[in-house]
């Protein structure tokens, strides 16, 4: 019988093993994958897919504050509405005897009367039968539409909780494929700059430096302005083709590293092309650096993306996701609606802690200077 040999783990598993010891991180981590299994049920349609209808009235209160505050505000403005009276023109001391006038000649003629300008609405009969024949179950709008959410409504009594959801869909899958997007291209500009070196690595590095010494957050606005077209596509070629500079900058550090152990010269030595020693030789060595940055841009990049809609050049109209909703919620505030505001933003900050709490995990268990088994 054959001696079993124990085979050593490899970096992953050992980075498994030292990451599920880490209580902190599995949390963060079972945070992150709830998000997920958020944006795939959403995006399928499996839920929050009637997000749109108005299933209450305007900006309905959470279900703890009741509708009592706000309908005795809007009974108690409401007589003091009918008692103003509002002169058509301040400065005409006559202009509502002259529309008395007026009306009185209408009724006498049977026809429709004039306005103050003489001008006669030829629709104004039409208009009045039209008005008599409505049914007096829909006097109000409001009608059938709830007066309390349990997470509130907005302006136009949208569920709060459906949309914040809808919004995240919007939002995480700005920030994933905009950071796989940026990966991807940091990582084969610095494999290309740090393998080959010389003029190779010049362009980039001079490629490199142009789009540093631009602070970013004018190069993603420069970028915005330069496309002119709103949407999802829009946003994540903005913070993709801007955000490679990061992960550039470590992936040719670990090339310039990796390209003279013995290993590549191993492969360089039995005729291994310059793809396949820096593709499949040298990146799975240098993989878990590309990880760790996409985890770091997710987070930079779904605020940036709540910062672009903010600021109106983020997602079209129609289209909802977490800055939108902040947007929304600037002019609410006024008026003291405060609930858009407070879901976006618990959400958001949620789910981006949760992420820098990964990101910071993932950092300590790829160190193959600090992983054990």
């Amino acid at each position: 019988m054959s001696a079993v040999h124990p085979t050593s783990p490899g970096l992953w598993r050992l980075a498994w093993r030292r990451l599920r010891r880490d209580r902190l991180a599995m949390g963060a981590l079972a945070v992150v994958a709830a998000f997920l299994l958020m944006l795939v049920l959403s995006a399928s349609g499996l839920i929050v897919s009637d997000w749109e209808d108005e299933v209450a009235v305007n900006y309905a209160p959470p279900t703890m504050l009741g509708a009592a505050p706000l309908m005795q505000g809007a009974a108690a403005a409401a007589p003091a509405a009918e008692q103003q009276t509002t002169p058509v023109n301040v400065f005409d001391p006559l202009a509502d005897e002259i529309r008395a006038i007026r009306a009185q000649q209408g009724a006498s003629t049977g026809g429709a009367a004039p306005d103050m300008y003489g001008v006669t609405d030829p629709l104004a009969a039409d208009l009045a039968a039209l008005r008599a024949q409505k049914p007096a179950g829909a006097a109000g709008s409001t009608q059938g539409k709830r007066a309390t959410l349990p997470f509130g409504a907005d302006k136009w009594g949208h569920d709060i909780i459906k949309k914040t959801i809808k919004g995240g869909e919007t939002s995480i899958v700005v920030g994933l494929v905009s950071a796989l997007l940026a990966v991807v291209l940091g990582t084969v500009f610095g494999a290309l700059s740090g393998y080959y070196g010389g003029v190779v690595d010049d362009f980039f590095n001079w490629f490199y430096s142009v789009f540093t010494s631009i602070p970013s957050i004018l190069m993603i606005l420069a970028v915005a302005a330069v496309l002119q077209q709103k949407g999802v596509l829009t946003i994540v070629l903005i913070l993709g083709l801007t955000g490679w500079t990061g992960p550039y900058r470590l992936i040719r550090a670990e090339y310039i590293k990796h390209k003279a152990r013995e290993y590549v010269l191993a492969a360089d030595a039995i005729g291994a092309s310059d793809w396949r020693k820096m593709f499949h030789h040298i990146f799975p060595n240098v993989s878990h650096v590309a990880l760790v940055q996409m985890s770091i841009l997710v987070v930079g990049f779904i605020k940036s993306e709540v910062v672009l809609s903010f600021l109106g050049f983020g997602v079209p109209v129609g289209v909802v996701s977490w800055g939108s909703m902040l947007n929304e919620a600037q002019n609410e505030l006024i008026l003291g609606m405060w609930w858009q505001l407070t879901a976006a933003a618990i959400a958001m900050a949620l789910l981006v802690t949760a992420f820098s709490l990964l990101t910071d995990a993932l950092i300590d268990a790829l160190d193959p200077k600090g992983v054990q088994q």
